[in-house]
């Protein structure tokens, strides 16, 4: 696997996480990978062959080749079916509301092909611009311009959103929602409501995902750590309470996911 991460344009480097590439080639007996929540929206080009997700354990679509990828609060399995090649974009949880007039909520657990967001002439031009750009830095170039284009026709994130979500990351998932809202319960409903449209998941769920996501590199970049102090390290009440979160977002236990062919994408994200 050949995966690269490429930072922002200044401009929206408070939007946007990163861009990444991956290429696979090609193999006769491809494994599916296990993808699981990560606390973020992405926007995906399919540039190689087509990518299969699987709905059921039989049943599968073809993801759309320009897409978005909303919130996502249970794992899935994607299967290649040839040569991989894909460009996209990583936003913060808080940063895809930004460029788009459609409720977030609406985008969440599946993908949304760019059409049915920005429109059939606008999306065709932009995924053709992708696709024929001769390197990644054309395309850097290509969606840096169009996103900015269509952030000057938006307002700015939400005040009481991006704070909240700013606290999170910062506290990796620990802190709870009455902490950051200094126990004002009023503002609790209208931060919900507000997460919902913007976020297009709960303040709660964001949180879970965000401290999983620590514990999941600790794992990965800290050979020899056991499963205990790495619960109590990402502030988990004990060893069980850890294992119940991670088991509820990846479908499998902790000590499964270490080695597990099926989570080498996942684990290549996290590294």
């Amino acid at each position: 696997m050949n995966y690269h991460t490429f930072q922002p344009h200044p401009d929206l480097e408070s939007l946007i996480s990163c861009y990444w590439t991956l290429e696979v080639s090609a193999t006769e007996n491809p494994q599916r990978q296990r993808i699981i929540p990560d606390g973020t929206i992405e926007m995906a080009f399919i540039l190689g062959d087509d990518i299969k997700r699987y709905t059921s354990e039989n049943d599968f679509i073809l993801q759309p080749r320009a897409m978005v990828l909303g919130q996502t609060i249970e794992p899935f399995y994607i299967k290649p079916t040839g040569y991989v090649n894909t460009f996209a974009i990583r936003f913060y949880p808080y940063g895809f509301a930004n460029f788009v007039t459609v409720p977030i909520k609406t985008l969440a657990n599946k993908e949304t092909p760019l059409d049915l967001l920005f429109g059939e002439k606008t999306a065709k031009k932009l995924e053709q611009e992708i696709i024929q750009a001769d390197n990644v830095n054309q395309r850097i170039g290509i969606i840096e311009g169009f996103l900015l284009d269509k952030l000057s026709e938006k307002s700015t994130v939400d005040n009481i959103v991006k704070t909240t979500i700013d606290a999170l990351i910062s506290t990796k998932g620990s802190t709870s929602i009455l902490d950051i809202l200094k126990e004002d319960l009023s503002k609790r409903r209208q931060l919900e409501r507000k997460f919902v449209k913007q976020i297009g998941i709960s303040p709660k769920q964001l949180g879970k995902v965000i401290r999983l996501q620590s514990a999941l590199k600790m794992m990965l970049n800290e050979e020899g750590e056991n499963l205990t102090n790495i619960a109590y390290q990402s502030e988990y009440y004990d060893q069980a309470h850890f294992i119940k979160d991670f088991k509820e977002f990846t479908g499998i236990s902790p000590k499964e996911f270490l080695g597990n062919e099926n989570m080498t994408l996942s684990s290549l994200f996290y590294k």
